[in-house]
Order: structure tokens, then sequence, then C-alpha cells
């Protein structure tokens, strides 16, 4: 069964919300895992793969978007990112869910996890999720953060 875990930041800001997505990425990619980072549109997969070349100038996060232009490559990478209904099914370890939908194909991973700040709307919808989730039974982690 996937583990679901909610990081709830203290911040409103989406540049705090994005930088902490990059810092758990590569958390997770540096245990050996192969992440999918879902978006809700094309310009929020461009704003995800351009922070993640920048967070941190001496990390290395080898990842491509999904219908790019490395399509062929995505196989061998440790990270995609997808938009809207899109999927990278060569990744079955780690969802990370920065869209507003529940993308329907979750439950081929070992983790869900989504980060959520201040944000009415991100507020909204992670409660939405956390209520499907938690009547369905997943077991569910929640970290409230001062970030």
């Amino acid at each position: 069964m996937t583990r679901v875990s909610f990081y709830i930041l203290s911040s409103e800001q989406e540049q705090q919300r994005l930088l902490f997505s990059c810092r758990l990425i590569e958390k997770a990619v540096n245990q050996g895992n192969r992440v999918l980072v879902h978006v809700d549109s094309a310009a929020d997969a461009e704003q995800i793969d351009d922070l993640l070349w920048s967070f941190k100038p001496e990390a290395y996060l080898p990842h491509a978007i999904v219908g790019g232009e490395l399509d062929d490559e995505l196989g061998e990478l440790p990270i995609a990112i997808s938009c809207g209904a899109t999927d990278c099914e060569q990744h079955h370890d780690v969802l990370l869910n920065l869209a507003t939908q529940l993308p329907p194909w979750f439950a081929r991973f070992k983790r869900f996890a989504q980060v959520v700040n201040q944000q009415p709307a991100l507020l909204q919808a992670s409660r939405k999720h956390y209520g499907f989730f938690k009547e369905r039974g997943y077991p569910i982690e929640t970290n409230k953060l001062n970030y």
C-alpha cells in the first residue's frame, strides 16, 4: 500500500514551497529513489525544472519533463516532471504531488508526498486529498514545518 506524507509549510510563499520540494526530491534521490513530480501545467513543469537546476549550486539532480526533448532518456533519469494527465511509467518509488488534483495513477507508487503552503486553494485541495486517503485506509503521515 502506498505510504502517504503531507508536508505543511507555515509560509504562504510559493517559492518556499518549491524550494522545500527541491530539497525533498534531492533527499529521495540520495536515498536511491526515482521521483515523479506531478504539477498542474506546463508552466509549472518549466518552473520546477528551472529550480531543480539552480536551487543548490553544488547539487546535480538529473531530470526531464515528460513529453519533452529528453523523453527517450526518462527511464535512466532519477527525476521526471509531469503535468496534467501525463504519466511516466518508468518511475514507481516516490510521487511528489504539487498539483491541486490527485493523479489517478498514484497507487502504483511506494510513496506519495504532497507539499502544501498556507495558500487557501492549496490547503483546500490537500484537505480533500487527506480525506480521500483516510477514507480508504492509507497510512498517512503529517509533517507541520516552520518553513
